[in-house]
């Protein structure tokens, strides 16, 4: 029975797509919208790979990764750089939750979901995407 259930691997792939693409819409729409304050906030957490200048334009990198990523997961265009970059910002998140204290309960969303992302750019965006990968 579970052996004919690989032939969904393109619609199971399409479903955790637009999942996650969602959820990263909702995320990353506040990031955005939140302006400069925001952004110094988001790009500080740069700091945890050594990176302390221009925290505006990092934190617009993350926010925009976010949002845009996650439009883009949903039609799976550009997918795999997309999925790299949003695990970038998992392994960034992980780094600051865990350098500052927050500990492992805190860091394993952003663990959780950068394996995913990272899976996935292995894995592709199956056959009902843009890309077609």
């Amino acid at each position: 029975m579970w052996k004919n259930l690989s032939q969904y691997r393109d619609f199971a792939l399409l479903l955790l797509r637009v999942g996650l693409g969602i959820m990263f819409l909702y995320h990353g729409w506040p990031m955005i919208s939140g302006g400069s304050e925001k952004w110094i906030q988001l790009g500080g957490a740069m700091s945890v790979l050594g990176i302390t200048f221009f925290p505006v334009f990092w934190g617009l990198m993350a926010a925009l990764t976010e949002f845009l990523g996650g439009a883009l997961l949903i039609v799976g265009a550009v997918f795999r750089p997309t999925a790299l970059l949003l695990a970038f910002v998992m392994l960034v998140a992980t780094l600051m939750h865990l350098n500052g204290g927050d500990g492992l309960m805190k860091a394993s969303h952003a663990i959780e979901v950068g394996l995913v992302f990272l899976a996935l750019v292995f894995l592709g965006p199956g056959r009902f995407s843009v890309d077609r990968g």
